[in-house]
């Protein structure tokens, strides 16, 4: 049912994800608004499966004040698999309008970052921003970066480092109590042991020396555009290219119907 509460929204690829972004979530709470999430692919990996996932977000996403029945597992319900978000935009596109139409009072809608990091990131964030366009809410639009690895060799990559292309960042400063709880909620994810033990060094050292989470806007036109030069990370793992992404979201953009306007 719609809810006339001003409410913040957070779109998420997986579960985790949300990491970018906990002192803001927790920031919106605060302010007394309703904080509303959601998780456009089931999460499910070779050694986790999708329950244990969402019961994880879950417990992390309580700490901050979200109740469970604010949070959604639509890629659960769309049948959608983990880096297989490309392969289901037109699904996710009209799952994301649907829950997009329950909130009349849009404080803000957050969404992963347009940055090369992970292709389920890229494909969630094009949806996103088409959908906020059509609903007149781009000025209310922010994406936050998770991971990228922009002029970086090999497997390097950097968490928590907004791309210049993607037009300035606005911080808030994470208070030192915060950080800890947060460094905390980092290590609440057991069935990603193997990806935190490569991400969590990198997040401490973040909250250590800098102690912020960043927000950038969003742009339409953006969308035509590499999220950056030289090799995006998925591509230096070998997930997806850029070729890809871009034959993924013309295909979902022409399956769209025309206006008669």
């Amino acid at each position: 049912m719609p809810t006339e509460v001003h409410t913040a929204l957070f779109l998420f690829a997986h579960q985790d994800d949300e990491f970018g972004v906990y002192q803001h979530i927790l920031a919106c709470r605060q302010r007394g608004l309703r904080v509303a999430c959601a998780y456009l692919t089931d999460g499910r990996t070779a050694s986790a499966s999708a329950e244990q996932r969402n019961r994880e977000s879950l417990s992390v996403l309580a700490r901050l004040g979200v109740a469970p029945e604010d949070v959604f597992f639509a890629g659960a319900e769309l049948g959608i698999g983990d880096a297989r978000l490309p392969q289901h935009l037109g699904s996710a596109a009209a799952w994301i309008g649907r829950w997009l139409d329950r909130y009349p009072l849009i404080d803000a809608l957050h969404v992963t970052a347009w940055e090369g990091g992970h292709h389920d990131h890229d494909a969630l964030h094009a949806l996103a921003v088409t959908l906020a366009a059509e609903r007149g809410l781009l000025g209310r639009t922010w994406q936050f970066s998770l991971y990228q690895a922009k002029s970086l060799p090999g497997p390097l990559f950097r968490v928590l480092a907004p791309i210049s292309e993607n037009g300035p960042a606005v911080a808030i400063g994470i208070p030192w109590r915060a950080r800890l709880t947060h460094l905390r909620a980092c290590l609440s994810y057991p069935s990603q042991r193997t990806t935190w033990i490569g991400l969590f060094p990198f997040v401490l050292l973040h909250y250590l020396l800098r102690g912020v989470e960043q927000l950038q806007p969003v742009a339409p036109a953006r969308l035509e555009q590499r999220p950056h030069a030289g090799a995006l990370y998925y591509e230096k793992r070998r997930f997806f290219t850029w070729t890809q992404m871009q034959a993924a979201l013309q295909e979902w953009r022409a399956a769209l119907p025309r206006s008669t306007t």
